[in-house]
């Protein structure tokens, strides 16, 4: 039954997308988020739903107030609260926070109120819906005075004065060791591996038109096969039996195996830093592994929205966000990495949560050209 209504919430979301591109709105992905140790992805309050094309507006902040800065995120947002209250103290600014969904809702919503915007500033914009952003001129030219060295490497071609990276990600296929291990079978290592007979019935991911992370798992297909063959693979995906689920929480927590429910398939998109939430009590090593030639590098960017009521405010949370004490707590707060290099990693990430070496990679104009087309002929197959 979960199966069958995503399916018809994939519909759905696809009749959106074209509308949103008649009209100037979007309907996609959702924010980036990981398993929390009890199983994250965003993870944690994650990126689940499928969106509307007309997302509830935020009301926009108060300009009588010239002490507050407003921040707008998506809902996987989470930084320790002594950590804001060090920023209001030292910067005299209040940080008003206010969740628009995931990723994809947070950039619709940034377009239709474009000239009006419903913050100061924004974090969460993701690799796929920067190049919206950018096109669409929401955003005003900003760039950190201490930007870490090592976060250069992740700025947007053709974006690089607006938006500025905060952390970065690899969306991979997971598998479960311990349950392949049980029946004494091989686990796949490739994407050409999820159409073998032997993985039938095992495999599932979230919808590309519902969660940022099954967007970025269609990129990764895109820029892997090429833009006239992934169509075929994921055709045969689905004939061998993939389930595809609206977001990143049913498909890890509910459908997987080793997500902490009853999940009966041990195949999952995820994150590569999904494995060490898997170590179980006591234990020492995690019972998953992410599949590192299958990943999609996602990196959340900040930028000061075109027209805030508090610019300046709006610049210091941006700096905040790239100083060294915000990078510090990411992994364990946002399950994301850093994009300072000179943080040092929790001990369970250096060890089990390695970042792919040659993750696959669309240009960002690519992706901004095609990207409802993908995703239209991604519905037509999956909902078949």
């Amino acid at each position: 039954m979960r199966h069958t209504r995503s399916l018809a919430a994939l519909a759905v979301a696809t009749l959106t997308l074209t509308s949103c591109s008649l009209g100037g709105g979007q309907d996609e992905p959702t924010p980036t988020q990981e398993p929390p140790a009890t199983t994250s992805a965003d993870d944690s309050g994650d990126d689940d739903g499928a969106t509307s094309d007309r997302p509830a507006v935020v009301p926009p902040p108060e300009a009588s107030d010239p002490g507050s800065v407003t921040l707008v995120t998506h809902d996987s947002f989470a930084l320790p609260e002594e950590l804001v209250a060090a920023f209001e103290e030292e910067s005299g600014y209040q940080l008003d926070l206010q969740t628009a969904g995931d990723a994809g809702e947070l950039t619709n919503q940034l377009v239709l109120t474009k000239g009006s915007p419903v913050a100061d500033v924004v974090f969460g914009i993701d690799t796929t819906f920067a190049s919206r952003a950018v096109r669409e001129g929401v955003l005003a030219a900003y760039t950190p005075a201490d930007l870490p060295a090592s976060a250069e490497e992740h700025l947007l071609l053709g974006g690089e004065t607006v938006l500025t990276p905060v952390d970065y990600g690899d969306v991979c296929v997971n598998v479960d060791d311990v349950w392949f291990a049980n029946r004494g079978l091989v686990p796949p290592v490739t994407l050409e591996d999820l159409l073998k007979p032997e993985y039938e019935d095992l495999f599932v991911t979230p919808g590309a038109t519902t969660s940022s992370p099954g967007m970025a798992f269609l990129l990764a297909t895109v820029g892997y096969f090429g833009p006239g063959e992934w169509q075929g693979w994921w055709q045969d995906l689905m004939a061998n039996g993939a389930e595809v689920t609206s977001g990143w929480t049913d498909a890890y927590t509910v459908d997987f195996t080793a997500g902490g429910g009853d999940g009966d398939r041990p195949i999952v998109l995820s994150y590569a830093s999904s494995p060490p939430f898997t170590i179980p009590e006591g234990g020492f090593q995690p019972t998953t592994r992410a599949l590192l030639d299958t990943c999609f590098r996602q990196v959340e960017y900040a930028g000061v929205l075109e027209g805030a009521v508090n610019p300046e405010g709006a610049q210091a949370v941006v700096d905040w966000l790239v100083s060294p004490e915000v990078q510090a707590v990411i992994p364990d707060n946002m399950f994301m990495y850093p994009v300072d290099d000179e943080v040092v990693l929790p001990e369970l990430w250096a060890q089990w949560a390695p970042l792919a070496e040659d993750p696959i990679v669309v240009h960002p104009g690519q992706i901004e050209a095609e990207r409802e087309t993908w995703l239209r002929e991604w519905a037509d197959i999956a909902t078949g």
